[in-house]
Order: C-alpha cells, then structure tokens, then sequence
C-alpha cells in the first residue's frame, strides 16, 4: 500500500531514531521522534502507529543478532 512504502521510507530516513540500553544493545525505536517525523512528512498517523512496533521488533531482532555476533557493520537490516 501507499501507507505501507511511506512507513518504510520513513524508518530508512529514521536511522538514527533508535534506544539503546546502557550496554549498547537496541531496545527500540523512539517512536516520539518517528511520530513527529510521520507528521511533517505528511504520513497518515495510523498507519505509522499500525505497523511501525511490527517493524520495530524485527529492526531491534536484527540489530541485536548482529551486534551478538560481532556483525555489527552498520551494514542494512
């Protein structure tokens, strides 16, 4: 869908929108600033809240197995 690309577009720009634990390790997105960033970019706010936790968890799911294997080359998700 439109809303599906424009929330995707959205967490590829958001690179660096993301909460850390104290070791390092990625807890989350700061959905505050992902929101914000929907907003100005004219993103329907439902949709963003609808599926931005899903990716959410698979982005943190990711990042983590690849910090936890020393993989942690910046490289995509």
């Amino acid at each position: 869908t439109v809303e599906g690309r424009q929330v995707r577009d959205l967490v590829q720009a958001a690179g660096g929108q993301l909460r850390l634990a104290p070791m390092g390790c990625v807890i989350g997105f700061d959905m505050t600033a992902l929101l914000a960033m929907a907003r100005a970019r004219g993103v329907d706010l439902a949709a963003a809240a609808e599926l931005l936790p899903h990716i959410e968890a698979v982005v943190v799911r990711k990042l983590n197995e690849q910090a936890a294997s020393g993989g942690g080359d910046g490289g995509d998700v």
